[in-house]
Order: structure tokens, then sequence, then C-alpha cells
């Protein structure tokens, strides 16, 4: 069987390689020069297994109209003149209850549960080195409030069997050490301790490199035109230089890109980019620098240690395809890293990133079939695609070969939106 793989970030390359490690002749397209270089290649490096949630979630609309007041706001929402944008709105804005919400988590779950017990298989099998830690993430209060509010959260994590701590100040330095130089700044935190830290960038790279070993070919540089419908069957994608290139089966792992082509060809999903934004900085003081990742309750910014790195990363920016870096876009993320780590890592030597993140309303990614026999979906991680690409990719890659997958797909393919 031949495949088509329409994208080299991190849920196109681990999908190609579970479909190569099961026999299938694989051809990935991408329009980059090499692999990540997108969403996957500076995100905040959490494999954040116990905080899989959906954004649409209860109180959010009211949170979420004090954050545009706030001087270090971790939303922004440029008032586009979009139906698509207003839609998607809407859709989200329908899901922050809490019987939605509660679906919606259990889904999310299902999938990010199993890429956490599927991951350490893949890595024994390939050996790839992804500066990869095993430490947990550390949810930072710096109010009592906040502490408080968790309780929430943390009956969601026990009945979802996610292990965690509940941690006051001293816990918090215990387990990061560095926070003791601020200890004034913050009451307690949550810790999640299956959670994981890695570089997907480094991850989605060394894999690829695992993939053409097993045969893969990759077409860089190969910008997608569209997806060419005949006889109600998926017959070739369209490309700028090399024309059309046809395949048996086709998998579309695109993120925020994807409604481009999908809608022509008659696949309507509520994807949505939704942009974020990094930095990263040298580690100059390892005793003042964190150790795993630590979560910014009040900004919502993730700082994350990435072997001799930190990788500082936030902000949800509703303002379409745009990629733009301006000058001030990463001072959220600048000031949390200095606030919580002064001295830990070199600020004047930070390279800014941003991203767009393949938003769905409800949170939820959407996997498995389409409308169509012999195109399938994997797409609309969100912030989420490096914690659920291997059991995403894994499970999509067990539905197109034909093979019963480990874990129901109910509720996740393009069915829910009908």
């Amino acid at each position: 069987m031949k495949i088509i793989v329409m994208g080299a970030g991190v849920i196109g390359v681990t999908t190609a390689y579970y479909l190569a490690r099961a026999g299938a002749e694989v051809t990935v397209l991408d329009r980059q020069a090499g692999p990540g270089l997108e969403t996957s290649y500076a995100n905040a490096g959490e494999l954040s297994y116990g905080m899989t949630s959906p954004w649409a979630a209860p109180g959010i609309p009211v949170k979420a109209v004090k954050w545009l007041f706030m001087k270090r706001r971790p939303l922004f929402i440029w008032p586009l003149i979009s139906p698509t944008m207003w839609a998607w709105g809407v859709q989200m804005l329908r899901n922050c209850n809490d019987e939605r919400y509660r679906v919606n988590k259990s889904r999310m779950v299902r999938i990010s549960n199993y890429s956490r017990d599927v991951m350490p298989d893949l890595i024994a099998e390939t050996g790839i080195d992804y500066d990869g830690r095993e430490q947990g993430t550390l949810q930072l209060f710096r109010t009592e409030k906040q502490l408080e509010g968790s309780m929430a959260d943390q009956e969601i994590l026990a009945e979802y069997d996610s292990p965690f701590e509940v941690l006051d100040r001293e816990g918090c330095i215990a387990a990061e050490p560095a926070l003791g130089r601020v200890r004034e700044k913050f009451v307690g935190g949550l810790r999640l301790t299956a959670d994981r830290t890695g570089d997907c960038r480094m991850f989605t790279t060394a894999l690829a490199e695992k993939c053409v070993e097993m045969g893969v070919e990759f077409q860089y540089g190969q910008t997608i035109r569209s997806i060419a419908i005949e006889n109600g069957r998926v017959a070739g994608i369209e490309t700028e230089i090399a024309g059309r290139i046809t395949g048996d089966t086709y998998v579309c792992a695109l993120g925020s890109h994807g409604p481009k082509l999908l809608t022509p060809a008659g696949i309507r999903l509520p994807v949505y980019p939704v942009k974020g934004y990094s930095v990263t900085l040298p580690v100059v003081e390892d005793a003042a620098a964190p150790q795993s990742t630590i979560m910014d309750e009040t900004h919502k910014v993730a700082i994350t240690r990435l072997g001799d790195r930190i990788r500082v990363a936030g902000t949800a920016e509703i303002a379409g395809y745009s990629d733009r870096l301006g000058p001030h876009a990463t001072d959220t993320v600048r000031h949390v890293v200095n606030d919580l780590f002064p001295g830990g890592g070199d600020l004047s030597r930070a390279e800014g990133w941003t991203g767009l993140r393949p938003m769905t309303p409800d949170g939820t990614p959407v996997l498995g079939r389409s409308r169509y026999d012999n195109l399938f979906l994997n797409t609309g991680h969100g912030t989420l695609g490096w914690t659920m690409a291997c059991g995403s990719a894994r499970a999509v890659a067990d539905v197109v070969l034909g093979r019963e997958p480990e874990i129901s797909f109910d509720g996740l393919t393009a069915d829910r939106y009908n």
C-alpha cells in the first residue's frame, strides 16, 4: 500500500513512522525545507498528560474578558472581518459548560494517556535523543484563590487516573530549587508527576531520520495546491512543483493549514489557527534555572528546561493566519522567566518564535476517516500536538491499515461536527 502523508510536523512524521513500521510504502510532503519547521519548531516542550484539558471550560468566558485588560495578558483577540473566526468562537463558547467540558476532556485524555503509554516503546525502538526529562510539571499558583480553585482540577485528575501532588511553598521549592530565590511570589502548586518534557523539533528531526532508514520518502519544498477528487475518491495531491502525486491512501496532518485544502474538497472542519509565542535562551546558571516545566497559572506561560536551554512559551493570539513576530510580541514570556528564574538564563541571547496552533472549538483533535474512504485525518491538536503525537499517530495508522485501534474513536472523528 502506498500512502501519502501531508505534513512533516511532529504529527505527520510520527504517523509516517507507524505506517512504515507496519510495512507500508510512505511518502511525506511538506512545503518547508525539512521536518518540524512550523508549529513543532519551538513549542513549550511539555508532554503534558496531566494538563490535557480543553480550553473551552466553565468560567473561561469571564476569565477571557479579564485577561484582555491585563498588562501582560495571556489572550489577544483581533476583531477581524472573518466569518470563519467568529463561527469558531461561537462554537467554542457553546462548549464552555460542565457537561461539554467533561465529554471533551474524556475524549482528549483518552488520546493523551494512550500517547503517554506508547511513547516509551517508540523511544526504546528508535533510541532517539530529544533532551527528554521525566520530572513532571509544576502548576504554580501566585494566589490562595488559584490554589483553592485547583480543587476542581484535582477531582478531575483523580477521576482520570492522572497522578498529582498538592504542594505548599516549600514543596514547590523542593521540586524546583531555584524557586527558593523568589519564594515570596507564589503560595503553592499542583505537581503533575506523570508529565515529561522534551524538544519537539529534536524529536521530529531524529524520528524523520529513522523514517528515512525505514524507506520513507520525504519530499520537501512541495507546496500542496489542492486535493484532487475524482469519482468520489482522492485521486492525488496537486503540488506546485511536482504536479500530481498519487498513492492508494492519503493522510492529512497539516495542522492549521489543513482546512485550506479540505474545505474545497468538501470537508469542513472547525480547525482555526491560534497564534502562540516562545523564546529559547541558554542556561547560564544551573542552580538558578528550572529543572523541568513550571506553568505560571497567572500568565498562562510555561517555562521548560531543555538540556542546556530554557524554553518559555505562552500567549494565545486570535489573528487568523498571521505569522508576524512583532518587536514586543514576546514581552510577556520574557517577563515571566525573568520574574521566576532571574539569572537562570541569558535573555539577551533569547531566540524568539511564533507558531500557529491548530485549535478545534471543543479541544479534541480530529482523527480517523473522512467522507472519502481513502483520505484520513490527524489534525486539530491545538497546544497538545507534542503531547498527543505518538498516541494519535499510532491509532490513525491502525485505522489506515485496516487494523483494530487500541483506543476507541468514538467522538474523535469529523462526524461529531455533522
